[in-house]
């Protein structure tokens, strides 16, 4: 019996909302006649410059490395309009992309029925040869029904920055061991000094104020959703961060700001209020350096400290996987220019220069060359922090349904954050919200 078809309602409907039909039609005339080799060029998709710059770069190394002599014709668009424009091409069965860049959170839109399979390359087969070399962790985000069809852009692991320099200045030590004893060092400089060294988002953009959390959660040992893509929510450890989160906003330890690139991190920066946070690797480049660049030499980064309960050395958040896409002439060469650009030796390890995202490939962490001295962070040589955690990565699963979650829990976060719910009372919330939106 021949898959149905989905109709056009249904793919607007999958597009703007991520929910609907689970079928996508198969093309009518059958899948293309594949190009095995010589001249392409791939239609490649990206939210992103920086990726179409670091694919293009790599076309030299994907020529020699495959039957195929590359071209690229780049289309660029926000990280959601690539994945609803795909939705609708897909319908329109025409138009598709050879390659597309898929942010992390936009991949649980393809989650949703048999979308994932239907239209992307799965590459579980084609890794198998890397084994333990790919890293488990960031194989997760991009999995359904143990099938991998992206590959990640980063290991981007969450780490502790601060500023040395005031640390200093305030007699505040920077080797902490535990988060309980972060949090009273913090509520004792904002006594004194009304300095905060923790920072989450409270402001409009719902997936902000869920991540300054979902980190501390995931380095705690709980997470939201599990494998099978079930809301694991409401447990003693998402009750136990919150109300940390919650006492370290009353004593001042942490403080709350808009959002975490936009006009009030920056003024919490250049003012010197906030000397410290929890946030990804790549918050480095994106977050500290464009917003305080008069800082450099100032900042340092280290390890995360430990929940005395327990958990994982570090968190993970963001990250983007790139992926082929199945039944088109150029799937083949789609699948061959990723794989000899994205997940080489030399390609990691130019990511990392080129990029600063931190490799996916367990044995380039080792490579001498990472280390690369960092001056905004006084001459520190980041992969160093990096490779003590790489071994203790928690893995990050998603569901289609974390728009859901994510509208529902920054509501109750923030109430959380404002005393008008207990941290239990704010979590049963957004679980029984959850559930009775999403219907499971």
């Amino acid at each position: 019996m021949s898959p149905s078809r989905l109709s056009r309602r249904d793919a607007l409907r999958l597009a703007g909302t991520g929910a609907g039909a689970a079928f996508l039609a198969a093309c009518g005339s059958g899948p293309a006649a594949p190009v095995t080799s010589g001249n392409v060029t791939l239609d490649f998709w990206t939210h992103d410059e920086g990726y179409q710059t670091f694919f293009e770069r790599g076309i030299p190394a994907a020529d020699a490395a495959t039957s195929f002599r590359y071209a690229m014709d780049t289309t660029r668009a926000g990280a959601q309009d690539l994945i609803t424009k795909l939705l609708a091409q897909a319908v329109a069965e025409r138009g598709k992309p050879d390659v597309i860049g898929i942010e992390i959170g936009q991949f649980a839109r393809l989650q949703r029925g048999d979308l994932a399979e239907r239209l992307l390359f799965d590459w579980t087969d084609r890794v198998a040869d890397l084994g333990d070399d790919l890293i488990a962790a960031r194989k997760a985000p991009y999995t359904k029904d143990g099938k991998l069809y992206a590959l990640d852009s980063d290991t981007p692991m969450t780490v502790y920055y601060y500023r040395d320099d005031l640390f200093a200045k305030y007699g505040l030590p920077t080797d902490v061991g535990s988060w309980d004893e972060l949090a009273q060092v913090g509520a004792r400089a904002a006594e004194q000094h009304g300095v905060s060294l923790g920072v989450l988002a409270a402001g409009s953009d719902l997936g902000q104020i869920v991540q300054g959390y979902q980190m501390l959660l995931l380095q705690r040992g709980g997470r939201f959703f599990d494998e099978d893509e079930n809301l694991v929510l409401d447990s003693p450890e998402a009750v136990e961060v919150l109300q940390f989160v919650v006492d370290g906003l009353e004593s001042g330890f942490i403080t709350t700001v808009n959002d975490f690139y936009g006009a009030s991190m920056q003024a919490g920066l250049k003012s010197e209020k906030i000397a410290g946070l929890w946030m990804a690797s790549w918050y480095s480049a994106f977050g500290l350096k464009p917003n305080v660049p008069e800082q450099s030499g100032a900042w340092r980064l280290r390890a995360m400290p430990a929940w005395s309960g327990g958990g994982f050395a570090t968190a993970v958040g963001g990250g983007t996987g790139f992926a082929a896409i199945v039944e088109e002439a150029n799937t083949q060469a789609a699948a061959d220019f990723i794989a000899s650009t994205w997940i080489t030796h030399e390609g990691q390890v130019r990511r990392f220069q080129e990029l600063t995202y931190l490799p996916t490939l367990r044995s380039v962490f080792d490579s001498p060359e990472l280390e690369v001295a960092d001056e905004y962070f006084g001459g520190q040589q980041l992969i160093d922090v990096y490779r003590t955690l790489v071994d203790d990565v928690p893995e990050y699963y998603q569901s289609p349904d974390v728009s859901i979650l994510n509208d529902v829990l920054s509501g109750y976060l923030v109430s959380a954050y404002r005393g008008d719910l207990t941290p239990a009372q704010a979590i049963k919330g957004a679980v029984e919200d959850f559930t009775n939106q999403a219907g499971r």
